[in-house]
C-alpha cells in the first residue's frame, strides 16, 4: 500500500541559515534547520503556513528550549498555529489529550536528541498507532532531524562508536517508529565519520538500505520509495544487496569484520532514487557562466 503522508528525515546540527546562533543565543547542537528545509516541511503541508504543527521534543534533554526556537523559527516563516508536545512517558503517549492533538495535526516533527527514547517511549503506544494511519491514510508530513529521523525506519541504530564501528557486536540496532521499511537511517553521517555503522548495519542485512544522512541535508520521501536529497550537504546510501561475502558470522565479539563487494552511492540536493528499482537519478544543475 502506498502513503499517503510525505516523510522528510533531516541529518541534524543543521545550518539555521537566517536564524543565527547568535541571535537565539543557542549551543552548537541545538543548530537544527536550515531556512529551506523548514520552508519545504511546510510547503509539502496540505494547508501551507496554515497547517497545524505539532513538535515532539521527547528525545530532548532540553524539551522546553528547543520547542520555543521552533516557535521562534516558524514564526520568521509566518507560520503560528505551531504547539509542542513534550511526552515524557508512556502515560503521555496514551493520554487522549495528547492523541486527539496528534489526530488534529497536519505537520508532525520529532526533534534530535536519543533516538531510543522515542522508540521506547512511542512504541506500541496510542499515538504510535494514531501516526502510522495518519502516515498510510492521510496527507500529513513527518517530519524527524537527527534522533527524529533515525527513529522514522523500521530498523533504528541507537548505539555504536564510530572508530569501532567495525568490529562486531559495537553496533546496536533495534526496532524503530516504522514510518519506511527496508532502510536504515544514521545521522550526523559525513561530520562524525560514520561510514562504518552503516557497513556494518548493511553487512548484518543486506536486504536493507543504509541511509547516512549529513548534517543540513535530508530526504524527502514521498509515496513510500521515492527519496529526494534536501539541503546542502551529502546523503550516503550504502546498498548490500549485491555484497559477495563476510566474515561476520564466524569472528568472535569484538573483533574487526570483513566485507566484500558494498555498493556505496552519493546524494546531493535535487538528486533522486527509487526504492522500488534501487535506481538513481543525479541533478546536474545548468552552469551559469561568469560575467
Amino acid at each position: 500500500m502506498v502513503p499517503k503522508g510525505k516523510l522528510i528525515i533531516i541529518g541534524g546540527a543543521i545550518n539555521t541559515g537566517s536564524f543565527a546562533e547568535t541571535q537565539f543565543g543557542l549551543p552548537e547542537n541545538m543548530n537544527f534547520f536550515e531556512r529551506g528545509i523548514l520552508k519545504r516541511i511546510t510547503t509539502e503541508s496540505i494547508k501551507d503556513i496554515d497547517s497545524r504543527f505539532e513538535i515532539i521534543t521527547t528525545a530532548s534533554l532540553m524539551p522546553e528550549k528547543v520547542g520555543e526556537e521552533y516557535i521562534k523559527a516558524y514564526a520568521q516563516l509566518d507560520v503560528h498555529n505551531v504547539g509542542v508536545l513534550n511526552i515524557a512517558n508512556r502515560e503521555d503517549s496514551n493520554s487522549e489529550e495528547n492523541c486527539e492533538r496528534i489526530k488534529a495535526a497536519d505537520v508532525i516533527i520529532f526533534t534530535g536528541g536519543d533516538q531510543l527514547r522515542l522508540s521506547s517511549i512511542f512504541g506500541g503506544t496510542k499515538i504510535h498507532q494514531i501516526l502510522l494511519e495518519k502516515y498510510k491514510n492521510e496527507l500529513v508530513v513527518i517530519a524527524g532531524t537527527s534522533a527524529g529521523a533515525a527513529a522514522s525506519s523500521k530498523n533504528m541504530i541507537y548505539q555504536g562508536s564510530s572508530k569501532d564501528a567495525l568490529l562486531k557486536g559495537e553496533v546496536k540496532i533495534t526496532g524503530g517508529l516504522g514510518f519506511i521499511d527496508d532502510v536504515i537511517v544514521d545521522t550526523h553521517f559525513v561530520q562524525r565519520g560514520r561510514i562504518g555503522r552503516l557497513l556494518y548495519a548493511a553487512a548484518s542485512n543486506p536486504g536493507i538500505l543504509g541511509i547516512g544522512l549529513g548534517e543540513d541535508t535530508g530526504l524527502f520521501i514521498s509515496d513510500g520509495h521515492v527519496m529526494e536529497a534536501i539541503g546542502s550537504g551529502m546523503v550516503i546510501l550504502v546498498d548490500g544487496r549485491q555484497m559477495a561475502d563476510t566474515n561476520l558470522t564466524d569472528v568472535e565479539m569484538g573483533q574487526p569484520v570483513s566485507i566484500k563487494n558494498m555498493v556505496v552511492h552519493v546524494m546531493c540536493d535535487g538528486d533522486v532514487y527509487d526504492l522500488t528499482d534501487h535506481s538513481l537519478i543525479i541533478h546536474h544543475p545548468k552552469v551559469v557562466p561568469a560575467g
